[in-house]
């Protein structure tokens, strides 16, 4: 007999699943039996959220669904947090948990792991969550999640199947092909009349955001093309390479890049929520668009949010600026295009604005010099707030991290071993603190075992420096905030961790040009001298 959960995992493989992140349980085993009959590779991490967060990394790099299998109740809400990051920054996740046998749902005797309704608990942070009822509605209730994933704004789907459909017999199903989805094309009328306000602007701005990943070259083309300024949210770094005569980085916080979308007759954003953590971090409400706004988004309602716009076309990105390029002047970027001269102007402004900060600077500098093909996966931390500004990368997928939107603490390990376990030829480096690694620090083991090679900064203020100072500037006695902080370095040895602690950049580059292939490197960085004057 092939049971639900052997069908299930056949399934999953011939979609093209490669990897299941998971902690077995009592409730979710009989997942598991066909697992060691597939291809798949499961990856145990030591906690749930640690199990999402590692299917968050993997899904931003391999652009596909990060899958977990989680138990129910205790699992279910472990996972929330990561499945909230997720939600909140457009990535696809598919949760596979168990639930209690259909004929116990919802009696509340205290059943082991019940909850009065776990999908009305998930409903927050999953695009939709079913309940299995039958073994034969699996196929359909897969598609619909892959639909999410392929065809619409993606985020994380959860799927629940009770005790007795895991167990129930499937040897009556057959292995469907998968579903071909399309995203929605943008209505070509619409479109010529952006591009008509577009060859007309004598001050455009184009701004982009994450779901503009996947379109590098139309998103580098349409900038030329524009000859706009243009602004890259975090999770769309690296759409225009460093020195790009267009490129104003990732401040729109910041008052040159602010002063441009006042100046501006027709501003294009396009994959963007236009949000606070992007547009917005300085909290105090002053990111304004007066001119005229055109707005392209795969959510229609999200072109609706934060900013109105004066035309909203819902679309997907990539197939939008290739149509959008149709109706354009194609041009080369000129470094002294009346846009490049208005980026550089903004530049120089920013550049002061940084002086200060040159100490991360030389960080990354170090960082990059000997690891230029470096992937950075970041928590909520020094470095990462300094990076978020000061950091350019040739190609996408290569910065993202949990500062902004949902802007949790503790997925910078585990989203950064599963960024590795995607891609892992490319060198990965986690920025994390001391504060936000002790979220998730048992992960090193999970890394250690999974023989995954990423090197670790960790940024060391013992304490949660950041809303310290925050509280300082509001005349708020800190407290909470001095914590106790572990040797974390004799901790991470322990794990089987290879760590040092840097006592300058040569010897920081020393350290990473020995890192292991096959275990974690920790780099402790103290924040102090040399590397915070």
């Amino acid at each position: 007999m092939t049971t639900c959960g052997e069908f299930l995992v056949k399934q999953l493989e011939a979609w093209g699943v490669d990897t299941v992140f998971g902690i077995p349980g009592v409730h979710t085993v009989e997942l598991y039996r066909g697992l060691p009959g597939s291809a798949i590779r499961h990856i145990t991490p030591r906690h749930e959220q640690g199990a999402g967060f590692m299917a968050d990394g993997y899904a931003r790099v391999s652009g596909k669904p990060g899958v977990c299998f989680i138990i129910t109740g205790p699992g279910m809400t472990n996972i929330l947090t990561a499945m909230g990051q997720a939600y909140a920054d457009s990535i696809p996740m598919l949760v596979i948990s168990s639930v209690n046998e259909r004929a116990r749902l919802g009696h509340g005797n205290g059943y082991l792991h019940e909850l009065p309704n776990q999908r009305a608990m998930v409903a927050g942070v999953s695009a939709f969550s079913h309940t299995l009822m039958s073994v034969e509605e699996l196929p359909a209730v897969l598609a619909r999640a892959f639909a999410v994933f392929e065809g619409e704004r993606p985020r994380p789907v959860h799927i629940e199947l009770p005790l007795d459909i895991i167990t129930a017999d499937a040897s009556h199903m057959r292995v469907q092909a998968k579903p071909r989805c399309a995203r929605p094309a943008p209505d070509r009328a619409l479109l010529q009349e952006a591009a008509s306000l577009l060859r007309g602007a004598q001050r455009p701005l184009l701004l982009l955001g994450g779901g503009c990943v996947e379109a590098q070259a139309e998103a580098r083309a349409l900038a030329a093309a524009l000859d706009a300024p243009t602004a890259l949210t975090i999770n769309a770094k690296g759409l225009l390479p460093p020195g790009h005569p267009l490129l104003l980085g990732s401040n729109q916080s910041l008052v040159p890049v602010r002063e441009l979308a006042l100046q501006a007759d027709v501003v294009l954003a396009i994959g963007t929520e236009l949000g606070e953590t992007d547009y917005d971090v300085v909290f105090d409400g002053n990111f304004r668009i007066p001119g005229q706004l055109i707005r392209i988004d795969i959510d229609p309602q999200q072109l609706h949010r934060n900013h109105a716009p004066t035309l909203a076309i819902q679309g997907d990105a990539r197939l939008a600026m290739r149509m959008l390029l149709a109706g354009l002047n194609p041009r080369s970027a000129e470094p002294n295009s009346p846009g490049a001269q208005r980026t550089a102007a903004a530049q120089a402004q920013l550049a002061e604005g940084f002086s200060g900060w040159a100490h991360y600077r030389q960080l990354f500098d170090t960082l990059l010099d000997v690891l230029p093909e470096a992937r950075f996966v970041g928590d909520s931390t020094q470095t990462v707030y300094s990076g978020n500004h000061l950091v350019e990368l040739d190609g996408a997928r290569r910065w993202f991290n949990s500062s902004t939107g949902y802007g949790t603490l503790g997925y910078g390990l585990p989203a950064a071993i599963g960024a590795k376990l995607a891609e892992p030829t490319r060198p990965v480096v986690c920025l994390i603190g001391d504060g936000g690694i002790q979220f998730t620090l048992p992960e090193l083991a999970s890394a250690v075992e999974a023989g995954v090679g990423i090197v670790i900064l960790l940024w060391n203020n013992s304490g949660y420096g950041e809303i310290k100072r925050y509280m300082e500037r509001r005349d708020i006695t800190p407290i909470g905030v001095d914590i106790y902080t572990p040797d974390l370095i004799a901790i991470a040895r322990g794990y089987g961790c290879a760590a040092e602690r840097a006592r300058d950049h040569a010897h920081l580059a020393e350290l990473l040009r020995s890192a292991p292939a096959d275990r974690p490197l920790i780099i402790e960085v103290r924040e102090e001298a040399p590397f915070h004057p």
